[in-house]
């Protein structure tokens, strides 16, 4: 009869250790999850614009719209040859229609202005060709011995360099994003005397791309910020 008893008891006292341990383990996890780091990888990267949209613009003034036409067609030609003997292609060129100010049709116009008309002409180079472009807006004073004057430093028309491979250097740059993050959160983790354990949380964050300064627009930052939560351990 005794012996008979010893094996349930025995059971019942096994079955009781285990369960505190189960009990002890799941309390002891229950409390790390709210032990969490979380840190922030940073990438950069610079890279060369891939893609140039450069507005060469001209103006005209006068009193009769079809003299300014004339003058537009001489200057339109003279800057086509100029692009065209230069390296750029057709199918890399395209031509706004011009823009007619017309004093006399302001309300409060000027009456003593000296030129009804102001005439603006747009011809656009969007090329992926960045270094000949370049080139080319340096050597664009050379339409002035033709009597073409090239009008800058309007703000309504500027030089615009892109980069638009983003899709290529993307990965690499999550991933290095995501080293920095993990190297910041085991320097944490060794500092509060504790082991780095799984990722609770993670987030990507958006790509940015800018100028790397206001001198060369043709030279980008790409950067990428990533946001990890990881868990705590003892």
């Amino acid at each position: 009869m005794k012996t008979s008893l010893i094996i349930p008891s025995a059971l019942v006292a096994v079955a009781i250790i285990i369960l505190g341990f189960a009990l002890k383990s799941g309390i002891d996890n229950f409390s790390n999850r709210d032990r969490v780091v979380t840190v922030r990888g940073l990438c950069e990267k610079e890279v060369q614009a891939n893609k140039v949209t450069w507005p060469i613009v001209t103006k005209e003034v006068g009193n009769d719209l079809s003299v300014i036409y004339n003058k537009i067609e001489t200057a339109n030609n003279a800057v086509l040859s100029f692009l065209r003997s230069n390296g750029i292609e057709d199918s890399e060129i395209s031509m706004d229609a011009p823009q007619v100010f017309d004093n006399a049709a302001e309300r409060y116009g000027n009456p003593d202005v000296k030129y009804r008309y102001n005439v603006t002409n747009v011809i656009v180079v969007t090329s992926s060709k960045i270094d000949l472009v370049r080139g080319l807006i340096k050597k664009q004073a050379e339409l002035l011995r033709n009597g073409i004057a090239i009008v800058a430093g309007d703000y309504n028309y500027q030089t615009r360099y892109e980069y638009t491979d983003l899709n290529t250097i993307k990965p690499e740059m999550i991933a290095e994003a995501t080293a920095n993050a993990r190297q910041a959160a085991d320097k944490f983790a060794e500092d509060s005397h504790s082991k780095l354990g799984k990722i609770k949380t993670a987030s990507q964050g958006q790509f940015s791309i800018d100028d790397r300064d206001q001198y060369t627009p043709f030279i980008k930052t790409v950067r990428i910020v990533t946001y990890i939560t990881y868990y705590l351990e003892d």
